[in-house]
């Protein structure tokens, strides 16, 4: 492969994000997609920068290791999907790595050459039973609510009996975490809620904001929305939810059905603008479900000028706060300090380019330390427990549990809820999101 004239490192350049274009006919031709992996995968090989971020290239860079020519061109073309299927769309190397991605001439951009080549797979093949169900989390959810298969449910996921049962029928491993369902929703608990007035506007806030609950937080994590709801109206910053949603669609765009995103942003976008219209901000407790509204749909549909308009104006929590705290409106009455905090930097967060403000303001509270982990945790939202990928999702957390092990922290937390539990189940403790930290430091 021949020597780059010109790379990113150096410049002051930021990367540049095009649009997915799958809408266009060549998005779909698979003899183009097969040049372009077998274009990108050789420049891969080349640099081999980002062999510590997830399996995806360490599964590249052995196939063609273990190839009769030791490069791309002795790869088979059918095992280009082995790459493929180790890609869970975190969008770090991206962000984080490449120096080849656009402006660079090389124009290399992974994570959705890998997004293209998942939905052109689910085009032609769709997906398996256990594949379609674990993306459909609102259906999910609604089954699992109900009273008497919660508890069912629930207990399911406690028992290792059936655990193993649920491992030979459907393929979800048996040590895999698997989040609770609740019947009583963070809908339902909040029915009867009441915002206070607006709170004083900032030149980037209106003081007012729309909870997105996500299907997570709804039905899974109904605490994490309560105490949002606690943290923001503390801060004189009234929550109310938005009149109906449903799942933002990442869960569907990371299997490649990009036709199902396109129904999820049909039925979400005209009740994110409405509120906006209102005069409200948008605000989402999950960073998977922030970025694919900041950044998914508004690739997948650039001319869509209410998907920009909800680009605009929705923020990950910890933006919101410190975007208030810049302008003098964030009460800092802390009354207890939370110790030494392991606080793990989502991937869907960290990609936002917002910084680390949920370390920046935790930082606030007296006598805490926050010790930060910027690594992937390998969990994704299906990756770390589907029987063929959970080791190696395991793999890629251990690095964070031996981390985690030297801190001895009083507290282990994420953005990523998931997250959270899945590294702190790593060594025997629960997790906590970062807002339930700041609720117990202000002592709401």
């Amino acid at each position: 492969m021949a020597a780059p004239t010109a790379t990113r490192e150096g410049s002051l350049e930021a990367p540049t994000r095009h649009p997915l274009g799958w809408e266009e006919p060549d998005f779909w031709d698979k003899d183009a997609l097969l040049a372009e992996m077998e274009r990108v995968y050789d420049i891969c090989h080349g640099c081999r920068r980002c062999v510590n971020l997830c399996n995806a290239f360490p599964t590249l860079f052995d196939l063609v290791d273990e190839s009769e020519t030791m490069e791309v061109d002795g790869v088979a073309k059918e095992d280009y999907w082995k790459v493929v299927d180790h890609c869970y769309l975190c969008d770090l190397c991206y962000m984080t790595k490449c120096p080849y991605v656009p402006p660079h001439e090389w124009n290399v951009d992974f994570p959705h050459l890998m997004l293209r080549a998942k939905a052109v797979r689910f085009k032609e093949q769709g997906a398996r039973p256990r594949d379609r169900m674990l993306t459909s989390t609102d259906t999910v959810g609604r089954l699992a609510g109900i009273p008497i298969v919660n508890q069912a449910v629930n207990a399911a996921n406690h028992s290792t009996g059936l655990r193993k049962v649920l491992e030979k029928v459907l393929g979800v491993h048996h040590e895999a975490v698997l989040p609770a369902y609740h019947s009583r929703t963070l809908r339902r608990r909040l029915a009867g809620h009441r915002p206070a007035p607006a709170a004083d506007p900032t030149e980037e806030t209106t003081g007012k904001v729309a909870l997105y609950a996500t299907c997570y937080g709804n039905y899974n994590a109904p605490q994490l929305g309560e105490d949002l709801v606690a943290v923001f109206e503390h801060n004189g910053i009234p929550v109310t939810l938005v009149e109906k949603e449903q799942c933002c669609g990442m869960p569907k765009l990371e299997l490649g059905d990009l036709e199902a995103v396109k129904a999820a942003k049909e039925a979400n976008i005209p009740a994110l603008v409405r509120m906006i219209d209102q005069g409200y901000d948008i605000v989402a407790p999950v960073p998977s479900c922030v970025l694919m509204y900041k950044q998914e749909l508004p690739l997948m549909f650039p001319d869509d000028a209410d998907v920009q308009k909800v680009k605009a104006h929705i923020f990950d929590p910890f933006e919101y706060l410190w975007l208030r705290h810049k302008a003098g409106k964030l009460r800092t009455d802390f009354r207890q300090p939370l110790g030494k905090v392991t606080y793990h930097a989502a991937c869907h967060l960290r990609v936002q380019n917002v910084g680390l403000k949920t370390k920046d303001l935790l930082s606030l509270v007296p006598d805490t330390e926050i010790q930060v982990v910027e690594r992937c945790s390998g969990h994704d939202g299906t990756y770390g427990v589907k029987v063929e990928t959970i080791g190696a999702a395991q793999k890629i957390r251990r690095p964070i549990l031996r981390q985690v092990e030297r801190m001895a922290p009083d507290h282990i937390g994420s953005d990523c809820p998931i997250a959270a539990n899945w590294i702190a189940d790593g060594v025997g403790r629960t997790g906590e999101h970062p807002l339930s930290l700041l609720r117990k430091a202000y002592g709401i």
